[in-house]
């Protein structure tokens, strides 16, 4: 289901900053409603992966027009394993293979390709066509799903995201690796990492994991509260 799907399906769209904690707090959200969670990230990974399996890109160059068209021609699978959609590429299972660092290297560059982001985009439209989705990123509330049912920005200072990532990947992350990475994001020519006007935003320094996930789900109860006011 393409476009205008977003506008039959529950979506909640959390997006934020790197180290931020999104698919974290988004996966808690997903298994309290019983949707399923999507962590779009995943997406541009398997493009990236994609790309070095057929030499469409290097260290210096990404053949973004090329990516896409393969990414756009593959066969792709997504199916929902444990509240959260895993991917197949040509029937192969490659969540192990995007996390790898060859991937991890090229992923930031083959994500800022104009063509590759339209057919992801598309792609991560197409799901939108059954049960709820809790879905993060960077512009799952602007660009993705801007009819989503409830849109959080998910934010937190630089050492506290630093602080965060450096616990999750269990090596120390740098505030200056993030404020980088941060530059990047917002200053992206398509679909730059922005809090969209209707969005709640979250600060979430002072509160833990489970506070997350419990606002974020609070949250979505009012919407739907609203809806039938």
């Amino acid at each position: 289901m393409e476009g205008g799907a977003a506008r039959s399906v529950e979506v909640i769209a959390i997006d934020g900053p790197a180290g931020s904690g999104k698919s974290t707090t988004a996966q808690g959200v997903a298994r309290a409603l019983g949707f399923t969670h999507v962590e779009s990230g995943a997406w541009y990974r398997a493009a990236a992966l994609l790309a070095l399996r057929r030499g469409l890109a290097s260290e210096s160059t990404v053949d973004g027009p090329a990516v896409a068209h393969a990414f756009e021609t593959c066969l792709m699978e997504a199916a929902e394993a444990r509240g959260t959609c895993q991917i197949r590429l040509d029937g192969e299972d490659v969540s192990a293979a995007l996390r790898s660092p060859e991937v991890a290297a090229l992923v930031s560059r083959v994500a800022a390709e104009p063509a590759v982001r339209h057919v992801v985009t598309e792609r991560l439209r197409s799901l939108a066509g059954g049960l709820g989705l809790v879905m993060d990123g960077r512009d799952i509330g602007s660009v993705v799903f801007p009819e989503a049912r409830l849109k959080v920005f998910l934010d937190a200072s630089v050492e506290e995201r630093a602080r965060r990532r450096s616990a999750g990947d269990g090596r120390d992350v740098a505030p200056a690796t993030l404020d980088r990475r941060d530059a990047l994001d917002r200053g992206r020519a398509v679909a730059p990492l922005a809090v969209a006007p209707d969005a709640e935003l979250i600060v979430a320094d002072d509160l833990t994991l489970p506070q997350q996930v419990e606002l974020v789900v609070r949250l979505y109860h009012e919407a739907l509260t609203q809806r039938r006011a």
